[in-house]
């Protein structure tokens, strides 16, 4: 039986993968660098700090790590002002299950953008923790983001369900001993590693019910 449910934000609750896509390539293209062809699956996952240093370094941004992070973020958050592109159902899936479980956030987004998206969808205050891994030593694969939420809401992360979308995002809620439910974005789909590490995988995020989270139990 779960003691508590652990979400993803991008790609589970926000459609934001493709927006992050489209703003740095942008970005990448803008400012002399170029973009490889994984360089989007390497992404999906890294903290703020790691993302910054790979398109600065290795993608080959004429900006630091540093401006990377702010100009990037701060065309996200205009993007954000303008619509939060949330995902058909993702907010009464989450109020349904938060009638039954504590829940938490483990995101990969910067703080500014999760409080923004929380509340543009009004879900601020159904979430017990929600963290960055702008916060923690490491972004995900590493389990650091989610081990961190569990302990804000007092729960073993072993009676911990995670709802993840990316592969990076399911090894590191598997790193974390969690119940992994994958729901893959139908453009970014799991490596066959990544997809062994879930306990099962959903079509969409309405599928996510009280009962479908029992029966993980």
């Amino acid at each position: 039986m779960a003691d508590a449910v652990i979400f993803d934000l991008d790609g589970v609750i926000v459609d934001s993968e493709p927006v992050w896509e489209e703003v740095r390539r942008a970005y990448v293209a803008a400012h002399g660098g170029t973009w490889q062809p994984d360089t989007q699956r390497r992404l999906m996952g890294m903290s703020t700090g790691e993302w910054a240093r790979y398109l600065s370094g290795e993608l080959g941004v004429d900006r630091s790590a540093e401006q990377v992070a702010a100009e990037v973020v701060e065309e996200m958050t205009r993007r954000y002002a303008a619509r939060v592109p949330l995902i058909d159902g993702a907010d009464e899936v989450v109020r349904r299950l938060a009638g039954r479980w504590p829940l938490g956030l483990a995101s990969s987004s910067p703080t500014r953008l999760i409080a923004a998206a929380l509340a543009a969808t009004g879900l601020s205050a159904v979430f017990g923790a929600t963290l960055s891994t702008e916060e923690t030593e490491r972004g995900k694969p590493a389990p650091d983001v989610y081990l961190a939420v569990a302990g804000r809401l007092g729960v073993d992360p072993a009676r911990c369900v995670a709802v993840e979308d990316s592969s990076n995002g399911v090894r590191s809620a598997a790193a974390a001993g969690m119940t992994v439910v994958a729901v893959p974005h139908g453009a970014y789909p799991l490596d066959p590693d990544a997809e062994r590490l879930a306990a099962v995988v959903l079509g969409s995020v309405d599928e996510l019910t009280p009962g479908a989270v029992d029966r993980l139990g």
